[in-house]
């Protein structure tokens, strides 16, 4: 008797099991379902799939990237097989060779998605570089694919603010986003801004994740009007992109003087100091170096400018 009551137990909860929800699947967004299987094991999961609410009493069938299932899967409701990562995009038809209906994309992710091989690692930076010229809203992401990755395309960006969905524009090239946030450049920034960018290679699909405050990635934009004066006195304004008034938008210049063909990047420097003003005068015995100059936000330290330069020579001067 205790025998015949652990048949049917065990048979209950196999059953219960095979038609409870699968807490794996999760629409991601419409004919998109991602499938979350465990990084390192075997995995095979059936994944039900509908042609839609209309179609129950039509003759249905079914295709998987364009091709023919075999054997051929029919019906208007149907379970799909989905072994380790080899989802695919299921559209369902009148007829073998009928007209299209609708369609399913399966995408599969590891779980926890920490297995990222689709986007490059940047140092110090994660897998996406943002940055914004000034506090008036817009700003870039960028990432870049990996070598072995080179056809991965953006599925999906989301980018909230508190309760706020940010407008935004995924470039042509699917290596970047512009977004805009219409807040007040003036306004204390109290929410983050959280960026999730969804690409796929084939099935695969990998999630990056960037949270920020824009005055984190505001950059001012490189100097493009230095000049020199009297021989050694170099002077420069604000970027036009920058915002005003600059007695509460301001900046610090960090001013440097580097041997002759040396690179501003250069370790090794004649003279380096940080200063508010926009005008300095260079005191070096040598007639050949190479004068440079960077602009930060002097409130928040956030990322400097791209270096600007001047070429100093004994008899002339490229800047």
């Amino acid at each position: 008797m205790s025998s015949l009551f652990l048949v049917l137990l065990s048979s209950a909860l196999c059953w219960a099991s095979s038609h409870r929800p699968n807490e794996n699947i999760e629409t991601l967004m419409d004919n998109v379902l991602v499938l979350r299987v465990p990084y390192g094991q075997d995995s095979r999961k059936y994944i039900p799939l509908t042609c839609g609410e209309t179609l129950q009493n039509q003759t249905v069938f079914w295709k998987k990237n364009g091709q023919e299932l075999d054997p051929r899967l029919q019906g208007n409701q149907v379970r799909v097989l989905v072994e380790e990562m080899d989802g695919g995009n299921y559209t369902c038809h009148h007829g073998p060779d009928g007209k299209y209906l609708n369609h399913t994309m399966i995408m599969v992710q590891l779980d926890p998605d920490n297995r990222t091989v689709i986007l490059e690692e940047r140092s110090n930076e994660g897998h996406i570089h943002c940055s914004a010229p000034n506090y008036k809203g817009t700003f870039h992401c960028t990432w870049k694919r990996t070598e072995s990755r080179p056809n991965a395309a953006v599925l999906l960006v989301k980018i909230e603010r508190h309760l706020e969905t940010l407008s935004c524009e995924v470039d042509a090239d699917g290596s970047g986003v512009h977004c805009h946030n219409a807040s007040c450049p003036y306004k204390e920034e109290q929410h983050h801004i959280f960026l999730t960018v969804y690409i796929h290679s084939d099935s695969r699909l990998e999630a990056y994740k960037k949270v920020f405050f824009l005055r984190d990635i505001v950059r001012p934009a490189k100097l493009s009007d230095l000049r020199i004066s009297d021989g050694k006195v170099f002077s420069w304004d604000y970027p036009d992109t920058w915002e005003t008034p600059c007695t509460y938008f301001g900046l610090q210049f960090q001013v440097k003087v580097v041997h002759n063909h040396h690179s501003c990047n250069s370790e090794e420097s004649l003279m380096k100091i940080i200063t508010e003003d926009n005008t300095y005068e260079v005191n070096v015995k040598t007639k050949r170096y190479v004068f440079c100059v960077r602009a930060q936000d002097k409130y928040t330290n956030g990322p400097w400018s791209q270096w600007s330069q001047c070429i100093v020579s004994k008899h002339h001067v490229i800047c």
